[in-house]
């Protein structure tokens, strides 16, 4: 974990800030998201979102676009992007940008090796266990009537 450095007028520096961003891919015909599952690492075997830290100058948008492209091996075609969440750390220095990214139809991902597995899967069905974070924001109240309200309206298009 990195040490954190306040500035003189209280901020963080932002080289000291971990900014990350995932994508939350959802189908619009089958009503589905695609979850991958963790190969490596202290979240190994755990299913999450495809996502991961931006590298320096990057946005969250650049980054998100970099993560999809290494994680299933291309963009797909992305109906709709809308932010979904974004989550700060206590201590600010950790920044998850979740988008939901809205495709025609489940595709079949070409997984790096991050990845040993992936799922089309719906709130009320995943595969477990989660990782933390996405488990985190499937429960909260406020997500979830965040995506009902995407939901009804992307129905609408």
């Amino acid at each position: 974990m990195r040490a954190s450095i306040v500035e003189e007028n209280g901020e963080l520096n932002s080289k000291d800030r971990i900014v990350c961003s995932g994508a939350l891919f959802y189908s619009k015909d089958t009503k589905k998201f695609l979850l991958l599952q963790k190969a490596h690492g202290k979240h190994q075997g755990t299913w999450s979102l495809v996502g991961g830290t931006n590298e320096d100058t990057e946005t969250p948008w650049q980054g998100l676009l970099r993560e999809i492209q290494e994680e299933i091996g291309a963009v797909p075609e992305i109906i709709k992007t809308i932010p979904l969440e974004t989550f700060v750390s206590n201590d600010k220095v950790f920044n998850f940008h979740t988008y939901l990214c809205v495709v025609k139809t489940e595709f079949i991902p070409n997984l790096s090796n991050e990845h040993s597995g992936w799922a089309w899967a719906t709130l009320e069905w995943s595969p477990k266990p989660l990782h933390q974070g996405l488990r985190n924001s499937f429960s909260s109240k406020i997500v979830r009537t965040k995506l009902q309200t995407i939901f009804d309206l992307i129905d609408l298009i």
